[in-house]
C-alpha cells in the first residue's frame, strides 16, 4: 500500500488555507464572524499559518444546538477559522484516499452526491429483485477515534499532518471514552467515508452482492433472492461490531423492490420515484423562515433564490411535476 509523507509543507501553505478559505466561506458571507475574518484577510490567514507552523494552533470552541427535523441531532459548530484549518485538512487528504474510495460510495464526493446514488438505485432496483435497506445507529457519535486515526496512517506517515488530524478529532466531541465525531464540520464528513471504506470493500469483494450503494450510514444491498440478502445482513453486522458499529434491527429492511423503497428523501419503485412527503413539509418550514429573514434583513434575496433552485433541483429528480407547478403557482 502507497503511503504518503511530507504533505505537513503544502498543508500550511499560504496557496492551500487561501483554497480553504474560498471554500469555508461560501454561502456564509453575510455572517459576522465570516465577515469579520474576511475584513482583514490576509492577516488572519497569515496569522493561522504562524500558529499551525509553530504548533501553537489550538482550536476554539464549539457552539453545539439541538435541531429535531427530521430527526432529533446535536450540530456542532465549530468557529470559522477553525473551519478553514478543516478545509486545509481535506484539500491535501482526500485526493489520497479518493483512490481508494469504491465507485458507489456517494457521500461528500466530487461528482457523486445524492441524485447520482439515487440514480444508480433505480438501476440496480430495475435488475434485480430485492433490496436491503440499513443504517449505522448513531454512526456520527460512534466513530472510535483510535480506529480512526489507524486508518488515516495506514495511508498518511507524516507525523505533524496526524498530530493537526487528531486534535481536530479528540477536539470536536465531548466524549470521554475517544469516540464521535461532530456532525457538520467538513473533516467529520470526509473522515466518516474514510472509517466505513474498509466496509465498502468487504461488501463489494467478499460477500458480493448484486449491487451496492452506500451513502455517509445509510447503505443499500441488491440481489434476486431473500436469503442472500439475510445472509448479507447477518456478515455487515458482524463486520461493523469490529468498528464498534451497531445496525439496529428496525431500521434494517428486506423487501421487494417493487415496493418501493424510502431513500435519501425519495420513495423509489423500478420505474417511478416520489418526493418523501417529510422532506415537502421540511423545506416548506426551512422556506418560510427564510422568508422572514428577509424581511427582517437576516438573508440576501440570492440565498433565498439559491434555495429554491436547490430545492427545485432536487425535486425535479422526481416525478413532481405537478407538484412544482402546485407550490410555485406556475
Amino acid at each position: 500500500m502507497k503511503t504518503h509523507r511530507y504533505l505537513w509543507p503544502a498543508l500550511v501553505s499560504f496557496d492551500n488555507l487561501f483554497r480553504a478559505y474560498t471554500k469555508a466561506v461560501r454561502g456564509k458571507r453575510l455572517r459576522p464572524d465570516v465577515a469579520a475574518f474576511s475584513y482583514d484577510l490576509e492577516v488572519n490567514l497569515l496569522s493561522l499559518l504562524g500558529d499551525l507552523v509553530s504548533g501553537s494552533y489550538s482550536p476554539g470552541t464549539y457552539r453545539r444546538f439541538a435541531v429535531y427535523d427530521p430527526k432529533p441531532r446535536i450540530i456542532s459548530a465549530a468557529p470559522f477559522r477553525d473551519r478553514v484549518v478543516h478545509h486545509a485538512i481535506c484539500n491535501i487528504l482526500e485526493p489520497i484516499f479518493e483512490a481508494t474510495f469504491i465507485h458507489d460510495s456517494y457521500a461528500c464526493r466530487v461528482g457523486k452526491g445524492t441524485h447520482a446514488a439515487v440514480d444508480r438505485f433505480s438501476h440496480f432496483a430495475r435488475r434485480h429483485a430485492y433490496v436491503l435497506k440499513g443504517d449505522v445507529k448513531r454512526y456520527f457519535p460512534s466513530i472510535d477515534h483510535e480506529l480512526l486515526m489507524h486508518a488515516i496512517g495506514r495511508k498518511v506517515q507524516c507525523r505533524r499532518t496526524l498530530g493537526l488530524c487528531a486534535l481536530v478529532i479528540h477536539q470536536g466531541t465531548q466524549d470521554t471514552a475517544g469516540r464521535g465525531l461532530p456532525i457538520g464540520n467538513q473533516t467529520s464528513q470526509f473522515f466518516a467515508n474514510v472509517y466505513l471504506n474498509p466496509f465498502d470493500h468487504f461488501i463489494l469483494e467478499q460477500v458480493r452482492p448484486d449491487g451496492y450503494i452506500r451513502y455517509v450510514d445509510d447503505f443499500v444491498l441488491f440481489a434476486d433472492g431473500k436469503g442472500e440478502l439475510w445472509e448479507a445482513l447477518d456478515r455487515a453486522r458482524d463486520f461493523l461490531e469490529g468498528l464498534r458499529l451497531e445496525l439496529p434491527p428496525a431500521k434494517c429492511l428486506i423487501q421487494p423492490v417493487s415496493a418501493g423503497t424510502t431513500f435519501l428523501g425519495y420513495r423509489i419503485w423500478p420505474h417511478q420515484r416520489r418526493l418523501v412527503r417529510s422532506s415537502i413539509v421540511r423545506y416548506g418550514r426551512r422556506f418560510g423562515g427564510l422568508v422572514r429573514d428577509l424581511q427582517e434583513g437576516d438573508a440576501s434575496i440570492e440565498e433565498v433564490r439559491a434555495s429554491i433552485n436547490a430545492w427545485l433541483g432536487h425535486a425535479k429528480h422526481a416525478d413532481t411535476d405537478g407538484l412544482i407547478r402546485v407550490l410555485l403557482k406556475y
